[in-house]
């Protein structure tokens, strides 16, 4: 439908907003995940830090990344939305809801998203450690 009403370009609606969004969204989480773990460790590089403990510093993770790029959410949401023919680009987008709603728009489903992400996130990074401590073990 999109294709046969807007061309294949209508496929593309949102992609710099998506790349930012994913992009912001990686680099908040790992910043906040590794200076956290850094702060527990203190001045012991080698300290373990606990699969519970970085299940809550995961949580916190999510909770930064939500905060710090739900707004681009916002408008990656509506540039792939039914209504995203009246864009003309992503920055045309921020530019509309930032005029017509106000800077709260940028925040609709915070805490909906805040609920999900910080346990997802949480989980995540549990994951990733056990990854990250298996494969350094076999690989030293």
């Amino acid at each position: 439908m999109i294709v046969r009403q807007e061309g294949l370009s209508g496929v593309y609606k949102g992609l710099t907003a998506t790349i930012l969004k994913q992009g912001s969204n990686q680099a908040i989480r790992f910043y906040v995940m590794e200076t956290l773990k850094d702060v527990y460790k203190g001045d012991d590089p080698s300290k373990p830090v606990p699969k519970m403990v970085v299940g809550a510093f995961g949580a916190v993770a999510g909770a930064a990344s939500v905060f710090g790029n739900t707004p681009i959410d916002v408008v990656k949401t509506r540039m792939q939305g039914l209504e995203a023919a009246k864009y003309k680009n992503t920055a045309d987008c921020a530019l509309q809801i930032w005029k017509n709603e106000g800077p709260m728009a940028f925040y609709k489903g915070t805490v909906p998203r805040l609920s999900r992400v910080c346990l997802d996130v949480a989980i995540t990074f549990m994951i990733y450690d056990s990854f990250m401590d298996l494969f350094n073990k076999f690989w030293r």
